[in-house]
This record gives C-alpha cells, sequence and structure tokens, in this order.
C-alpha cells in the first residue's frame, strides 16, 4: 500500500524514485543504536525477556510458540552479538503453571537472532493454555494461547480479531490493546503490513513522527529488518495482544518494501541498495525469525488452516509470485500472463474452495479484490485519494496493486467459485486503509442484475495514513464526501469509511458471518479509546453484504 503517486512509463519498466536513496555507510553507522537506548540495564548480565511471548497458527493437536531472548545488554536484535544461551519453554492448562502438560528446552543463539520457536503438539483441541519461557534463573511473562477445534468438530461459534497496517512512526497501538481486552478471542488475524520499512519521517505521520524508527534509516540489510521487527515487539499493546491469543499472519508489501513484487518493489533502488533478491531473502529471514508463523510452501505464508466443521482459512501470498505492477489504463491489466497469486497458489486456493466441507470459507487476502472505480471526484479530493490508492492524479478506474490489476486471476477465481456452486466464501482483507463491506461481484458493470460470487470485509489502518490524514483535515470531514461518491460507483459497495483507524472482530456461526468495526478516537495518544461503528454480515448461501445494527 501507498501514499505515493506511481508512473510508470510502460508496463515493465520500473517506477520512478520518489525518495532518497539509502547509503550502505550512513546505514551502518546507526543501525541498532536507537533500540539499545530503550533496553533497561542488568547489573548481572542475566537473560531477558525485553521483546514479550507468542503464539501463533493454531492446530487442533498443537501450536506454535514464540519468544526472543536478549542474553546480555549489546545483544540487541540485529547486532550479531551475544552467547549462545539455553531457553526453556512449559506448556500449562492454568496460569499458576500447577498442571503442566508439556515442556521442553532448545538453544537460542545470534545466528537466529536469539529468536525461539517451539512447535508444540499433543494438545487437546479447543483447549485454552498458558505458556512461558525461562533463561538463566529468567523467566518471561505468561501468555494465553487457545487450539482449534477438532477438524470435525460441530462447533457453534468463533470469534477473530482483525487488522492490518501499523506504521509505528504514525501512531500508538491502541488497536491491539482493545483487542487483548476483550477475552473473547479464539485467535488474531494480522493480514499484512506489521512493520513498515520506511526510514524515520520518510511515511504518512500528518508531519508530526509520534517516535521514531530503529534504525531510523530505511531497512534493506538483514540486521535491519531484525532491529526493526524488534522495535515493534517492544510496544506494550503488541506485546500484549500477543499474549492473550494466538495471531495467525501474511505478510503484505511493507513487511519487505512499498509496492513489492516477484522481482523487485517501487521502494526498491537496484544496485543502490543491493540486489532484490538479496533483500527479499533478508526480510522473509527475519520474518520468520521474530513471527509466531509456520513457513508454508517453499517459505511463503500460503498456507490453510481449519476450525472443525464451521470454517477453513486459506491464506494468501500475494507479494512472492505476482508480476510487476503497470501502469493504468493500458489493458496489460487484462493480460492472462500476468498473475497476482501465481499458478501453483491458484490452483492450490481453487482446489481448497472446492474440497471444503465447513460451513464458511475463509481468505485471508491482504488487497482488495471487490472492483473499485472513480468516479466523479473533486480535485480537492481526487489528488490524495488517488495518493492513498496509488491511481494516476488524473483519476482512472484501477489500482494496479490490488486485484483490479490482475484481473485475468481474479475471473479465473470467481468463475471457479460460480461454476463449482462454491458458497459463502469471505475476503478478508487489509492494506487500503479504509474500512470496506463488498459484495464480490462476477461483473461489476451489470451488478446488481448479475449475481455476487463472494463477499469481502475489508479492515481500516491500525495507524497507517487514511485519506483525512493526507488531505489533513478533522477526521470524518472526507469520508461524508467521499464515501457516497465511491459507492455511487460502485454498487457492489454497502460501506466505506475513508478516514479512521481501528479494528475488526469476526463473529461466526453456522448461519451468518459478521464484522463488527470498531474506531479509535485518536492514533497518536497512547490511551486512545475504541467505540464501536457498524457491523455487516453475510448469511449463509446469500454471497451479499448486509448491514446489522449491533455489534455481536
Amino acid at each position: 500500500m501507498t501514499s505515493r503517486l506511481r508512473s510508470l512509463s510502460s508496463p515493465n519498466s520500473p517506477a520512478p524514485r520518489r525518495r532518497t536513496v539509502v547509503k550502505a555507510a550512513a546505514a551502518t553507522a546507526v543501525l541498532g543504536a536507537p533500540l539499545a537506548a530503550v533496553l533497561p540495564a542488568r547489573a548481572a548480565e542475566a537473560p531477558a525477556f525485553l521483546h514479550g511471548v507468542a503464539s501463533g497458527d493454531p492446530l487442533p493437536d498443537g501450536v506454535l510458540l514464540w519468544t526472543r531472548v536478549t542474553p546480555t545488554a549489546a545483544a540487541t536484535p540485529g547486532s550479531g552479538l551475544g552467547p549462545d544461551v539455553e531457553v526453556g519453554w512449559t506448556v500449562a492448562t492454568d496460569k499458576a503453571f500447577t498442571n503442566l502438560v508439556a515442556k521442553g528446552s532448545t538453544t537460542a543463539t545470534a545466528a537466529s537472532d536469539h529468536t525461539v520457536k517451539a512447535d508444540i503438539r499433543g494438545l487437546k483441541p479447543a483447549t485454552a493454555y498458558w505458556f512461558r519461557f525461562s533463561s538463566g534463573g529468567t523467566d518471561s511473562p505468561a501468555a494465553r494461547t487457545r487450539t482449534a477445534p477438532a477438524h470435525d468438530a460441530a462447533v457453534t461459534g468463533m470469534r477473530f480479531g482483525v487488522v492490518s497496517c501499523a506504521n509505528w512512526e504514525a501512531g500508538y497501538f491502541a488497536a491491539y490493546r482493545h483487542l487483548a481486552a476483550r477475552g473473547d478471542l479464539d485467535a488474531w488475524l494480522h493480514l499484512g503490513d506489521y512493520i513498515y520499512e520506511y526510514g524515520t519521517g520518510e511515511y504518512g505521520t500528518r508531519d508530526t513522527v509520534v517516535r521514531p524508527h530503529a534504525p531510523t534509516h530505511e531497512i534493506v540489510s538483514l540486521a535491519d529488518y531484525r532491529t526493526r521487527h524488534g522495535r515493534y515487539k517492544t510496544d506494550a499493546d503488541l506485546q500484549a495482544l500477543h499474549a492473550a491469543a494466538p495471531v495467525i499472519a501474511i505478510w503484505d508489501d511493507h513487511e519487505f518494501a512499498n509496492d513489492t513484487w516477484s522481482g523487485g518493489a517501487e521502494n526498491h533502488t537496484e544496485g543502490a541498495e543491493g540486489a532484490w533478491s538479496a533483500r527479499q531473502s533478508a526480510a522473509k529471514q527475519a520474518y520468520f525469525e521474530w513471527m509466531p508463523v509456520r513457513p508454508a510452501i517453499a517459505g511463503t505464508t500460503y498456507r490453510r488452516l481449519r476450525f472443525g466443521k464451521l470454517a477453513d482459512l486459506s491464506l494468501l501470498d500475494l507479494r512472492s509470485y505476482r508480476s510487476q505492477q503497470v501502469k493504468v489504463g493500458n489493458g496489460s491489466v487484462d493480460d492472462p500472463d500476468r498473475t497476482l497469486t501465481g499458478r501453483a497458489q491458484l490452483d492450490w486456493l481453487k482446489a481448497g474452495l472446492k474440497s471444503s466441507d465447513t460451513s464458511w470459507r475463509l481468505v485471508g487476502n491482504s488487497v482488495m479484490i471487490a472492483p473499485f472505480a472513480l468516479g466523479s471526484l473533486s480535485a480537492e479530493l481526487l489528488k490524495p485519494l488517488a495518493e492513498l490508492l496509488g491511481l494516476p492524479k488524473e483519476g482512472l478506474a484501477l489500482n494496479t496493486d490490488q486485484w483490479d490489476g490482475y484481473t485475468d486471476d481474479r475471473r479465473e477465481l470467481l468463475t471457479h467459485l460460480r461454476d463449482n456452486a462454491i458458497r459463502n466464501t469471505v475476503f478478508l482483507t487489509g492494506d487500503i486503509h479504509m474500512a470496506w463491506a463488498n459484495d464480490v461481484p462476477y461483473n461489476a458493470g451489470t451488478y446488481p442484475l448479475s449475481a455476487s460470487a463472494a463477499t469481502e470485509f475489508v479492515v481500516t489502518s491500525v495507524t497507517s495514513d487514511n485519506l483525512d490524514d493526507l488531505v489533513k483535515v478533522p477526521e470524518g470531514t472526507v469520508s461524508a464526501l467521499a464515501s457516497p461518491l465511491i459507492r455511487a460507483a460502485n454498487r457492489h459497495v454497502h460501506w466505506v469509511d475513508t478516514d479512521r483507524h481501528g479494528y475488526g472482530v469476526l463473529d461466526l456461526t453456522a448461519e451468518r458471518a459478521q464484522m463488527d468495526y470498531y474506531v479509535l478516537s485518536s492514533r497518536t495518544s497512547a490511551n486512545a479509546t475504541a467505540s464501536w461503528a457498524r457491523s455487516y454480515r453475510t448469511r449463509s448461501g446469500t454471497q451479499k453484504v448486509e448491514r446489522v445494527y449491533d455489534p455481536v
């Protein structure tokens, strides 16, 4: 997701640079220094758990546990320093750890940035557990996790938090705090842009850096990506959410660089910033070190989880295989040789949707699949909206970083749903820094006279710039004007909020999938409050969204 104008001279030409190229020497000079400043002094150099603990990818019989141990004060993330240290873990059915069900140990080394993962198996399905780590006589905080229901279990309902797009510099992660405080989540989904790669002050903050990145330069090397992940995981609200429920995460572009595609990124200068393949490899390595995510096929994030007979969740990787984004309006968006998913992933997704025997088929989807066209917006709204969506400022109909830029993949997928009478497919989406509730039509031009293939719930950003942030007007001002125009030009869009930050809670029963949208009072206040904004649901068998007037 970008807030800068994309301008390509041809479908295969790289975007012109719109930033200062990072110099390698400058990057090395400041590496790790900001994070070291936030670490407390420890007289005895005892190991410490400064980045919290987490769990993820719940299975009926297990869950993946994660932590990062700091063995000495010098062993900051990305430093490459610090001795090997033994780290133990325990799992219990109670917070007091009187009834242990699993334990073990491993060695944390500088080679993995002193991160630790334990893939626990042999647990009971649909059961809450407590876990913690220990090293050198120091215990980590205790955290709660939960296994998935048995594959054949008749599940009455489940709840998932849903978030995306958290820019550290733009504000505080109050959305995570409010989700953690609920206490009723089976898991939470992070749909991409867990971190941002930019240097300090380079990306959307309304001209005010609330808290600086570490490192302060744009991240390029493995050490840089490790340091940035480490900075994020010092956030107390993020630690609280990780300690409250397991995460299910996919990446989008900013875990790498803005507008990533298989062979590069808008925010990467080949040569001056090294080879793209090296940067991509470094970003992936750091991600899997620092996230409680099981590497899936060929080290990507596409994989599938199941929650009894209620739902399965297909998680996509829409960055590793995609063709380069093209200029809007040249017809290349319809080229069947261009792909968003890659052939193998699209076939995998189609097969999984067809074979599913669950009530709901959920798709963790990092960029919006519903078509989006701009109508006749006024000039003062069109320019910032185009910047936010990566469109030309003259205002054409497509955002080529989304499924709109890869229409053959979308057409094939939606035709597959129609031809195989696949019902109850719900796309869960982030990236666009707005909240949307969409039908996903086979033919947007004739909708609603033509049918809807699926539905889509898009969550807004945790902190990353909304439209009002770009225009720099009071919250709600732009949405009041733009939302009716967007909906008029896109009849499958039931609701769009262009201005507010927040999160979603997906509530599933066999009868309906409902998204409750919550908004924050401020992204720049650490004590921001949260309030319910709207709720939308799709009833089983309908493939259409409808508004409901109370959260679950």
